[in-house]
């Protein structure tokens, strides 16, 4: 290379000669001055001459000059006349042609000194294509290193301002003849190109493709900017182009959409855009692509704006160039599009619209990529099937005049290519047709978070936001869809478990569930679109088999002796280069290091010389931070820019280059060096990696470092079986950058948390895993059965046998989506193929995804042993023959479910052989049987050795077929068996008990834990789906651990390993064995083990294990347990007051004051046995809560936690017993588990006070010595007590230690208290009245049971009269009344009968108890024989005043806590004295002297006499006088209001009028509805109420407006009785009368029968009216007959449904009607057959209902259930034609379940099962291929195929189980949390998932819409603040503004769904006029 300096100019000047001139500045005119040559070149104006004048000397021949020029050259010699000649010729060349037109040819020359240069095929002299002038010719200039520098010059010596942009690959054309010059390197401050260093002239590498461009800033491209549209039909459409660094560049179009366009077409002023192109539709750009996932909103100024990825960073390829299409640019682009004559409009003949008219397209040529442009501008998702028009029939109109040929990217078909049609015609009737997925959003899917766009997290986009995938059921099928959607080759592995990172935002999809071969995976079944139970730990990933190619590499360290360690170079435009050294150091190392993988850096270039290189400067100046991903994200000089002074070049030496630094690593129990368990060496022991954490970027250093490509799969669990040394590394953290797994971050060496069977696995590419990937099954028409193949080294290969069988085959035929094998075998039908063995052995477990996940020998067959190759034949086969209807029994067994399994086959009975048969075979038989779930799988004849013929061996069922023929077997009579292997079978219905193992891990003690079930061979854990307490008493009576205290879920004892084994388990509690209990099948689940379920047993816990030390007294110090027989303390890691509050409840100690750390109460030693502590606070024992295992810790004797208790003994650990009450009697104290006396040494008033005050029993009357109360049994604790009198508790008085004395039971100390001990509340549940149920008492606010033991008469006397419920009737046990929840807090009640509260009986400790709530007590009372009085005092009339009740012959007050009008409207009709006006409280007439009664009274309004209401016990309250509750009513009595009804046709009909102090008046319609108008049309003796007519319908009134806002429930005799505002009050003129109108006949009410609870007064729960009390009716033995005659009785014409079960809800009152045996035909259910009144045997929970034709609820008689044990659940049969007939079961599941449940009025679908579950129909099969989307009213809206076309058999008959609830399902808004349906928090319905409301701007017109919405009348108040609890799932709605108009909250204006600022504690909540009956609809 020679660089062009010292030239000398030679310049023309006119016609008086010539000049010369330097370089260093121009001479004269006229003055012609010697030239002092010292280059070799001779130069005039600016050129460089040919080589051969390039060498002078002195002896050479002087030349002719022309006048005025010398001829000699001093010092230098002479020049060449050649030179000299050629020289002029060419500059008098360019000089004539400049003055005969001023520019070149096809471009411009520059005037002096740049007419050598020009730049040709642009819009101005200014921009184009360079061109130099050499040897006379015109020359190109190669883009070899071209950049800005160069086209500054250009710019420069044309005159032509700055530099705008220079450009590569021939932006301008492609110029012809030479290419002069070739790597052009300027430095941008020369003057003229010819300063520049190039190659010698014609030198080159290129060819005119590589042309080099400019732009200068006065050209007319500086008008542009900084953006344009390039290679369209004008300025407003073409490939977007965006000006950076000088260089024109592209923008990928990932991402772009026409808000990016809108931007565009703004910014260049175009109009609107009309297409955003992408997939390089006008062409692929050559220049860089600069932008990348453009993201405008649309209103952006510039495209600047917009957000997008740094500049020049993409993962894209000139193929993905995006571009706009404006409005400016006038191109037709159509969106008159249709799909005509489909199902859909997502499938038909494709039409466009055409001169006005509708027509068809063509269909030659047509395929899917034109269907798939279609299918994309319709918004129909991606193509399925591109037919001609003869599937949809010829159109009306004609044929479009030409074709269409697309790509398949374009976004419409206004931008794919026109095509003429074939001789100019087509013919009607081949018109062009598609069928689209029809689901656009979830075609746009992307694999993130990996370095190559083929592997990462699956992300799937949807409602205009990306999303993950859950991988709950995520396989290799699943992961094939998404890679053939990518086009990224086959699927190599599905990963599951974040293992690429856990994602953020939206879980869009769950439960995926491909075939493998739907075109995109939102075309898979699946939960609906965000519906899911999963956190982003369980994120799904994908590997496609392109992510193996290597990506292009550009960067790399040259000349080192490791790939690691070297000269760094980068590679810019197809070229190597080096980087300046200038200011690099080792940051700039680092990121080179970790861009390349090879882990952190060493060193930088200063310490490490790599050698300059041959190569041309990129980079200089490079400033990283060392935390960049790439250099490229470095500040640096341009490429190119500037010169490197320095002699070195950049280099790095990183630690992946030091090899012998890191820990060795293999990969073991693999199929070779490059897949295997991961193990480590240190410390001279291999050992393993634990595989908390393990994920692809810890995979990828492995693969790295022992050189085997990039990883396919990071397996967890011990994939390749357990290591054998120590466990070296947990919790291993890698960025993927690390050239080592010992780089990665870690716990350190040998710290872990993990066990055997935790082991990591990687499998690496290199390891041929990958061709494992490509499978078929060949030689066979079905593809699945034939011949098993791999594809490797580019050829098809069989399957060596050796081993094969049923497991590999499952593999096999699961991968190929083909379901379970049918069976394996050899070559046999399929022949043996090339001979090519590909595997030698294979071995798998059955349960893998794939084969690659197999143990599995490679390639070649070096040991194979068989004959042939494997062959499969799985289940989908379509060639299989279905077989015949096989019969099943079990034989000689004690029962008919359990036995020897037979079969009948061929008219013979046969046995199954045991070979390989085991639970999941047995389950099938015990579904087939209908015999419950399998407990056993005896094999070895276990029931006797059978006869005949052995019909099955080898069967291997899944657990889910329906039947065992549908199992996996060997052929039938393939006999290798004998029967004394005959297979059998035990079934739970069968009686027969086979308890599984069972234990509790995680927890402190052995009846403390995570549940863990041991099934086949293998602990695993149980899901906490509908996991509670009746579970949790199971587990612990089967373990021996007593009553279960608490079932907590969410792994509250650490997530388990594992296996999940069980799932929705339902216990009744009664259960023996765990095993008894309802749940799914063993393994089936939706779980993972956030989600482990966990349980706490009473146990041995003992306050002896426990212990406080070194405290004031026992009570308070520091805290040490009891383990292996040493006391150890308790470090204060994470120690908090609900840990202290354990410790002291199990000490007996109080309430928790403090929980103290820091060795508060001085440094323990020995043992530190507990750490990391965490207790609810609700434990009954330390050992309870969650902790480290013990030892565990990382403490030292500075942390141990203290404790300080409050009441330091609690009153359940003293007592007195044997005397009159529990206030008196021989003291006895708990200790040790035992109760024992204390002696009466010193024994005085003061150790007697503080027995009182522990008790609550008042003050000490006397201490009597003595054994005064009796002399006790058990040991003496206590001796020489000696209180002071102050203490709370007996224990913390000075004694001698615990049972240390020398008395005997003859001195026992007793204590005589003043008072009779504390109260407490209680209640009778689920009885039928409130005087008879349950015993339930309130203790430590939490309600529990009382044990039945000793329970008797005398203790329900008790009971009794506490709750003024008269005498005892009846005792009862073994829970009568249901078994209760929670706790059993009383057992072994001793009551003298005398007591006035169930606490003064003797009894054991509070919640110590040996019993389960089967053992719950109950009690039956008298009842309210006399009803309770009650009286008004204190105020002006007896309908006005203090309220008071008599109670045990006295009067007592109420006290005003939660008085309201429900009650006092209670209080008024009982005394007769019309509605309640007023509630005042505080006294407000005056304070009572007499016992306040009652508090927290709750009436609901609906109760006749104050007696049904919810009274707590009798004297139970916390109140005093100046809170005694009041009452104000309406009237003293009821009156006869005078009322007619004027204006209208008869008296019947009309305006509202009262009399009112002798004047008539009108009423004013505010509130007036239906009940209004009932009570007048009754009042009038004119028949029901037709409407309620409001603003004056008949007329203006005159004069009073008496009455507003009425208030009626339409059971009031008289307008009088409802509640109003007071006479004359009103805001009201008389446009607002109100009126009725009646049904005018003397229909009369009906009869003393209702139905309540439903939607209206013709559904509901029946109640009857006996005795003035409304009652319940027993559901037993009750029909349709007994309903017919409610629904005749009450006129709502005939009974459609007669649910049973309470399905409306629970009644409260007596149950008065059982046994009820109508026929049909009585006029009213009193005329039935039934028990005496209020004689039954039932609770509420058996109430019966009726469901009558006039409720609106209809059942469809278009489908049915059929088979099943009632009318909703069976086989679904729809009728057609007159026709029943079946449904196939083809893609049936829960949503098409829900539809049927919904059309038939069974409430919700529990499961949809397939495979004929309810027995095979008949006849024809109506319907295949449903599919719902669950929200339709009817199959009949479903998609589907025709009726009648399936390929199903009857063995495919789809059946649904519902939930039997016969009401219509909720509306998307709802009250929750609150007393009744009408009153509670707001939530909404949206997406199929409720949510809140915020209560931002939320008033009484929110409020009344959402009253209007629910059906409950007006709003009482628009509350906020989560009055009524706050929500736990999303919030919806925020700052609603409805104007109270509105029909629904949806309709109110409102932020977007979802968004808002505000949590759960600003939920809205409303109160609506609940008080008003809902049974009939408003009027209209």
């Amino acid at each position: 290379m020679e660089r062009l300096e010292d030239e000398k100019l030679f310049h023309p000047l006119g016609s008086s000669g010539y000049a010369w001139s330097s370089l260093q500045g121009t001479y004269p005119e006229h003055h012609p001055q010697k030239c002092h040559w010292d280059a070799k070149w001779c130069i005039p104006t600016g050129f460089l001459l040919s080589p051969k004048c390039s060498h002078v000397r002195e002896d050479a021949r002087a030349a002719e000059a022309p006048a005025g020029v010398g001829t000699s050259v001093p010092g230098r010699g002479r020049w060449k006349g050649f030179c000299l000649h050629r020289m002029f010729r060419e500059w008098l060349a360019l000089s004539q042609a400049d003055d005969q037109t001023g520019r070149g040819s096809g471009g411009s020359a520059a005037e002096s000194p740049g007419g050598v240069l020009r730049l040709v095929g642009g819009p101005s002299r200014c921009a184009g294509r360079v061109e130099v002038l050499h040897n006379g010719t015109w020359g190109t200039v190669c883009d070899d290193g071209w950049g800005s520098p160069e086209g500054r010059v250009v710019c420069r010596q044309l005159g032509c301002g700055t530099v705008l942009s220079v450009a590569p690959g021939a932006r301008y054309g492609e110029g012809t003849g030479q290419i002069w010059l070739d790597e052009v390197n300027c430095t941008g401050e020369e003057s003229h190109l010819s300063q520049c260093r190039a190659k010698p002239w014609g030198e080159h590498n290129c060819h005119h493709v590589e042309d080099a461009s400019v732009e200068c800033s006065d050209s007319s491209l500086a008008a542009l900017g900084t953006l344009q549209l390039r290679n369209g039909p004008n300025r407003c459409a073409g490939r977007v182009e965006v000006l950076h660094n000088h260089m024109w560049g592209t923008v990928c179009d990932d991402g772009w959409d026409l808000a990016d366009a809108a931007v565009v077409c703004r910014q260049l002023g175009c109009g609107e855009a009309l297409v955003a192109t992408g997939g390089a539709h006008f062409g692929r750009g050559h220049d860089p692509i600069w932008l990348d996932e453009v993201n405008c909103t649309g209103a952006e100024g510039t495209l600047f704006d917009c957000h997008a990825t740094a500049w020049g960073d993409n993962n894209c390829f000139h193929g993905e160039d995006a571009g706009v299409i404006c409005a400016a640019s006038g191109l037709p682009v159509s969106t008159e599009l249709r799909l005509a004559n489909g199902s859909s409009g997502c499938e038909g003949r494709v039409e466009v619209a055409h001169n006005g008219t509708w027509v068809a397209l063509c269909a030659q040529g047509w395929g899917l990529p034109e269907a798939g442009v279609v299918c994309r501008q319709l918004g129909c998702g991606s193509a399925l099937v591109a037919p001609d028009g003869q599937r949809f029939g010829q159109g009306s109109g004609g044929m479009r005049p030409h074709g269409v040929s697309c790509a398949g990217t374009e976004p419409s078909l206004a931008t794919c290519q026109v095509k003429e049609w074939p001789n100019g015609t087509c013919h009607r009737g081949t018109g062009a047709g598609a069928v689209c997925t029809g689901n656009v959003e979830g075609d746009r899917v992307r694999l993130v978070n990996y370095s190559n766009r083929c592997a990462g997290r699956v992300e799937i986009f949807h409602n205009q936001r990306w999303g993950t995938v859950c991988d709950d059921n995520w396989d290799l099928l699943d992961a094939t869809v998404v890679c053939r959607q990518l086009g990224c080759g086959h699927a190599l592995s599905a990963p599951r478990g974040g293992q690429f990172g856990r994602g953020g935002g939206v879980i869009w999809l769950d439960e995926t569930n491909c075939t493998g071969r739907e075109r995109a995976l939102s075309a898979c079944p699946a939960r609906p679109w965000g519906v899911t139970d999963c956190y982003h730990g369980e994120d799904a990933g994908v590997v496609c088999s392109a992510s193996l190619a290597p990506e292009p590499a550009h960067l790399r360290l040259a000349n080192g002796s490791h790939r690691c360690a070297g000269r760094v170079e980068v590679l810019h435009w197809g070229e190597w280069g080096t980087v300046c050294p200038r200011g690099w150091d080792v940051r700039d190392a680092e990121v080179v290091c970790r861009q390349l993988g090879c882990g952190t850096a060493l060193a930088a270039s200063e310490e490490a010389d790599f050698g300059p290189g041959s190569l041309r400067v990129w980079l200089d100046n490079v400033e990283c931070q060392g935390t960049e991903q790439s250099l490229r994200k470095c500040r640096a000089s341009p490429r190119g820019e500037g010169s490197c002074g320095h002699p070195r070049r950049a280099g790095a030496v990183c630690s992946g280059s030091v090899v012998s630094s890191f820990a060795p690593l293999r990969l073991s129990d693999g199929p070779g060096p490059c897949a295997g368990r991961v193990e480590v060496f240190h410390q001279e022991t291999w050992g393993t990696v634990c595989d908390d954490g393990w994920d692809f970027p810890a995979a990828q250093a492995v693969c790295r470092q022992l050189d085997c490509g990039v990883p396919i799969a990071a397996p967890r669990r011990a994939r390749f079986g357990q290591g054998h040394g120590p466990i070296w590394l947990d919790n291993v953290r890698c960025a993927g950058t690390e050239a080592a797994l010992s780089e990665c971050r870690s716990r350190g060496w040998g710290v872990h948390q993990c066990q055997r069977g935790e082991e990591a696995g990687v499998v690496c590419s290199g390891s041929g895993f990958s061709d494992l990937g490509s499978l078929r099954l060949a030689n066979s028409s079905d593809p699945c059965s034939g011949r098993v193949e791999v594809f490797h080294a580019q050829r098809w290969g069989g399957v060596c046998t050796d081993g094969w069988d049923l497991a590999e085959a499952h593999v096999v035929c699961r991968q190929l989506g083909c379901g379970p094998a049918r069976s394996a075998g050899g070559s046999g039908p399929f022949g043996t193929g090339n001979d090519l063995i590909w595997l030698d052995s294979v071995d798998c477990t059955g349960n893998e995804a794939a084969l690659f996940e197999c143990k599995v020998k490679f390639w070649g067959a070096e040991s194979c042993q068989g004959r042939g190759s494997a062959s499969v034949v799985c289940s989908t086969a379509t060639d299989l023959d279905a077989g015949s209807t096989e019969d099943l029994r079990l034989a000689d067994g004690p029962h008919r479910c359990a036995g020897r399994v037979e079969i009948f086959h061929n008219q013979r009975w046969g046995t199954v052989c045991d070979d390989g048969w085991d639970l999941n075979d047995a389950v099938v038989v015990c579904r087939q049987l209908g015999c419950g779930v399998a407990v056993a799988a005896p094999g070895l004849a276990a029931f006797g050795q059978g006869t005949g013929p052995i019909w099955l061996q080898g069967v291997s069922c899944l657990g889910t077929e329906a039947t065992l023929i549908g199992c996996p077997v060997k052929p039938w009579r393939h006999r290798a068996c004998n029967h004394v292997e005959d297979a059998s079978v035990v079934c739970s219905a069968s009686g027969i008990t086979s308890s599984p193992r069972l234990r509790l891990s995680g927890g402190l003690s052995p009846c403390a834990g995570r549940v863990e079930v041991f099934y086949n061979n293998q602990w695993g854990t149980v899901c906490d789906d509908s996991w509670d307490l009746a579970d949790a008493a199971v587990v612990c009576r089967q373990l021996g651990c007593g009553a279960a205290l608490a079932a907590p879920g969410s792994a509250h004892f650490g997530w388990g390993a594992g296996p999940v084994w069980l799932d929705d388990v339902r216990c009744s509690g009664e259960e023996s064995n765990f095993a008894e209990c309802r749940t799914k099948m063993w393994g089936v689940h939706d779980c993972h083990h956030g989600e482990d379920a966990g349980v706490v047993c009473a146990g041995n816990s003992s306050s002896a294990d426990l212990r406080l030390v070194d405290g004031p007294h026992r009570c308070a110090g520091r805290v040490e347990v009891l383990h292996a027989g040493q006391w150890g303390t308790v470090c204060d890691d994470g120690w908090d007051l609900n840990d202290a509050a354990v410790v002291c409840r199990q000490l007996g100690c109080g309430r928790a004051e403090a929980g103290l750390g820091q060795a508060r109460f001085q440094q323990g030693t020995g043992h530190i046995w507990l750490d990391d502590v965490s207790c609810s606070g609700k434990e009954d024992a330390l050992t309870q809560c969650r902790a480290r295992p013990w030892g565990q810790t990382n403490c030292n004797h500075g942390e141990d936690a203290s404790v300080v208790c409050l009441g330091m003994c609690q009153p359940s650990t003293v007592r007195l017993v044997n005397g009159p009450h529990r206030c008196a009697g021989r003291v006895e104290i708990f200790h040790n588990q035992r109760w024992g006396t204390v002696c009466d040494d010193d024994w005085d008033l003061n150790d007697a006070a503080v027995v009182c005050r522990q008790l609550g029993c008042g003050v000490a009357v006397v201490a009597l010595p003595g054994a005064f109360f009796g002399r006790g049994l058990d040991r003496i604790w206590l001796d020489r007590v000696a209180c002071l009198g102050g203490e709370n508790s007996l224990a913390e008085c000075p004694a001698r230690p615990w049972g240390i004395n020398s008395c005997l039971h003859i001195k026992d100390a007793s204590v005589v208290c003043s008072g009779f001990g504390e109260v407490v509340e209680i209640r009778l549940a689920e009885g039928p009245h409130r005087c008879s149920g349950r015993v339930e008492v309130l203790y430590e606010e939490q309600w529990g049971t009382v044990c039945d033991d000793n329970w008797d008469l005398t203790d329900a006397a008790v009971v009794c009269r506490q709750l003024g419920c008269g005498a005892a009737t009846a005792v009862y046990g073994r829970a009568h009344f249901g078994q209760g929840t929670g706790r059993i807090w009383m057992d072994d009640v001793i009551c003298s009968g005398n007591e006035t509260n169930l606490a003064q009986c003797r009894g054991r400790p509070w919640g110590h108890t040996n019993c389960y709530h089967r053992e719950d007590a109950g009690v039956a009372c008298s009842g309210m024989s006399h009803p309770v009085q009650v009286r008004l005092v204190n105020g002006p009339n007896r309908c006005a005043g203090r309220v008071e009740v008599l109670h045990e012959g006295q009067w007592g007050t109420i006290c005003d806590d939660g008085w309201d009008l429900k009650d006092a409207k209670v209080v008024c009709q009982q005394l007769g004295c019309g509605s309640a006006v007023a509630v005042p409280g505080h006294a407000h007439f005056g304070q009572g002297l007499d016992p306040i009664w009652l508090d927290d009274v709750e009436c609901t309004s609906m109760e006749t006499t104050f007696a049904q209401c919810n009274l707590r016990s009798w004297g139970l309250h916390n109140c005093n006088h100046n809170e005694d509750a009041g009452v104000v009513c309406s009237d003293v009595a009821p009156t006869s209001l005078e009322i007619r009804l004027e204006g209208g046709p008869n008296r019947c009909s009309g305006r509202v009028e009262v009399l009112h102090e002798g004047i008539w008046g009108t009423v004013c319609d505010d509130r007036w509805d239906l009940r209004e108008a009932k009570v007048v049309c009754r009042q009038l003796g004119c028949g029901t109420a037709l409407s309620a007519p409001r603003e004056s319908k008949y007329g203006e009134g005159q004069g009073q407006i008496w009455l507003s806002d009425l208030n009626c429930t339409g059971k009031e005799a008289s307008l009088t009785e409802c509640e109003a505002k007071a006479w004359g009050d009103n805001v009201c003129n008389h446009v607002e009368d109100a009126s009725v109108e009646c049904s005018g006949t003397e229909i009369p009410e009906p009869g003393p029968i209702r139905l309540v609870g439903g939607p209206n007064r013709c559904a509901g729960r029946v109640e009857v009216l006996h005795e003035e009390q409304w009652g319940s009716v027993c559901h037993d033995d009750w029909d349709l007959n007994d309903a017919q005659v409610v629904c005749k009785q009450l006129g709502c014409g005939d009974a459609v449904l007669a649910p049973i079960g309470a399905k409306f809800g629970r009644g409260l009152d007596t149950i008065w009607l059982d046994d009820v045996n109508c026929t049909g035909g009585e006029a009213a259910l009193a005329d039935c057959p039934a028990r005496p009144w209020g004689e039954h045997n039932c609770y509420h929970g058996e109430d019966a209902s009726a469901i009558c034709a006039d409720s609106g609820i209809t059942v469809s008689t278009s489908v049915r259930l059929v088979g099943g044990p009632h009318r909703c659940s069976g086989r679904v049969e729809v009728l057609h034609e007159g026709i029943w007939g079946t449904v196939c079961d083809d893609r049936w599941d829960l949503r098409e379940a829900k539809v049927v449940c919904r059309q038939l009025g069974c409430g919700t679908a529990l499961s949809a099962p397939r495979e004929s579950k309810y027995g095979e129909g008949q006849g024809q099969i109506w319907l295949s291929d449903l599919n719902c989307t669950g929200t339709e009213a009817s199959l009949t809206e479903c998609e589907a195929k025709a009726w009648g076309d399936n390929v199903c058999n009857h063995v495919e008959d789809a059946s649904v189980e519902c939930s039997e609830v016969d009401i219509p399902e909720e509306g998307p808004v709802r009250l929750v949390d609150g007393p009744n349906k009408c009153a509670g928090r707001v939530e909404v319905l949206h997406e199929n998932r409720w949510g809140s409301v915020c209560d931002d701007h939320w008033d009484m017109k929110d409020a009344k819409v959402v009253c209007k919405q629910v059906g409950c009348g007006s709003p009482l108040s628009a509350l906020g603040g989560a009055r009524y609890g706050r929500g736990s799932d999303i919030i919806w709605l925020d700052d609603v503004e409805c104007d109270g108009t509105e029909k629904s909250i949806s309709d109110c204006p409102a932020r977007p769904w979802g968004e808002h600022n505000c949590y759960h504690g600003e939920d809205a909540d409303v109160i609506c006029a609940a008080n008003k009956n809902l049974e009939e609809p408003e009027a209209p």
